[in-house]
């Protein structure tokens, strides 16, 4: 299969008709969920689709060692093109690895205007025409509202999209009526897109919960495959 045709039968289509179009330039989306269910994988995922349609990513980790971010990217792409028979493997790998950006910061000690300000560098000094961010390992605990508020404000002057994972500590995660997790409900006026990852008899569904500014009672009928680790139809 050619890239082109992998592009139309992506299952993150279906994502992108489920939040009206897809996340939208100057906008945030969270994936939140406990740690150790896949949010790193949907993020991954999320960016290499953007990739395979021509877009700009800049992958920012708060993780010590960006090795195991490189290949996350690898694994994925490597279970996309098993799962589409793509063509000329290497050349497509080629052809959008040159498009993707990785950039690493410690939370501790540093603050957002610092990162923002990293971030909007790489775009204009390093001639980097970043489309979509995607924010991996950042703990809402040691941060603040204003840190979200700082990363809104780039995404809005700048065009871009911004995907960010949120991890839940608590073992029991408290919801309120509209299917918010508390730790997140102060967050909510700053986030656009809120997609919870729920396991569920062995499987992980990703729940709406937010889509702009509605709460949705619906399925997305998207899956975490435990596999692959991609992000599969309900009905595979």
């Amino acid at each position: 299969m050619i890239k082109e045709e992998r592009n139309k039968r992506s299952p993150l289509r279906i994502l992108e008709k489920s939040i009206h179009g897809g996340l939208g330039k100057g906008n945030i989306g969270l994936i939140a969920a406990r740690k150790g269910v896949g949010k790193t994988a949907c993020l991954v995922h999320i960016a290499t689709d953007q990739l395979f349609l021509n877009k700009h990513v800049i992958h920012v980790s708060f993780s010590g060692d960006t090795s195991h971010i490189i290949s996350w990217y690898e694994d994925i792409f490597r279970e996309i093109a098993k799962k589409f028979k793509l063509e000329s493997i290497k050349e497509v790998h080629d052809d959008i690895i040159k498009n993707r950006i990785i950039m690493n910061f410690n939370q501790n000690g540093v603050q957002m205007n610092q990162i923002t300000g990293s971030i909007k560098s790489m775009v204009t000094e390093g001639n980097f025409s970043a489309n979509v961010i995607v924010i991996d390992g950042y703990d809402f605990e040691k941060g603040s509202i204003e840190d979200l508020k700082q990363i809104r404000k780039m995404a809005e002057s700048m065009g871009l999209e911004i995907w960010i994972s949120a991890s839940l500590k608590d073992e029991e995660i408290i919801f309120d009526e509209k299917g918010v997790p508390l730790p997140l409900k102060s967050y909510l006026d700053e986030t656009d897109i809120l997609i919870f990852i729920k396991p569920e008899n062995n499987l992980i569904h990703l729940q709406l919960v937010k889509d702009h500014d509605v709460f949705p009672d619906s399925n997305m009928h998207l899956k975490l495959d435990p596999k692959s680790l991609l992000i599969v139809d309900d009905a595979e």
